[in-house]
């Protein structure tokens, strides 16, 4: 049983996923260092979210490169634009903000779409940011403030043009 649970952590820690940031790994060697982004990736497809009554367009965060690239050196954002990681499985997230120069914040949503939690991070920290629950399927990343901004907290629910966030990332059509 414990070999089983330091296995299924050593596969979460394996799976990169953060925005600015990615799964809290191991610290990183030289060879891991080199692997990170070394320049902001490309606007990637861009799909409308509503959050509560507010819209959102969402740049969408869908293969493991997008991911672990996310937001770094990117140097603007607009109000109403964010960046959707769906989360290979449903896990505790752990974003940073590493080669990240905007302020950002972060809703951790759950697999039926609802935000449970909204943090706030900081430019080139490369501090973790853990997710209190590990039922985290979907993670936001906005312009800092934009969900205080907007009257968004936790329990606000998350629907796209095809439904919810689980039948558009996974459903199996």
């Amino acid at each position: 049983m414990n070999s089983l649970r330091i296995l299924l952590t050593l596969s979460l820690m394996a799976i990169v996923c953060g925005g600015c940031g990615k799964l809290t790994e191991p610290a990183a060697g030289p060879t891991e260092k080199a692997a990170l982004p070394t320049q902001a990736q490309p606007k990637l497809r861009t799909l409308k979210l509503w959050l509560g009554a507010e819209e959102m367009n969402a740049e969408l965060a869908l293969t493991q490169k997008e991911q672990q690239t996310g937001m770094m050196f990117r140097t603007n954002m607009t109000e109403n634009a964010g960046m959707l990681f769906p989360l290979p499985a449903t896990q505790q997230a752990s974003f940073w903000m590493a080669n990240c120069p905007l302020p950002l914040s972060a809703a951790y949503i759950d697999p039926e779409g609802i935000i449970r939690e909204i943090h706030d991070l900081q430019p080139y920290n490369t501090n973790p940011v853990q997710s209190a629950s590990d039922n985290i399927r979907f993670v936001l990343e906005t312009p800092r403030g934009w969900f205080e901004r907007h009257h968004i907290g936790a329990g606000t629910l998350i629907r796209t043009e095809q439904g919810t966030l689980m039948e558009t990332f996974f459903s199996r059509r």
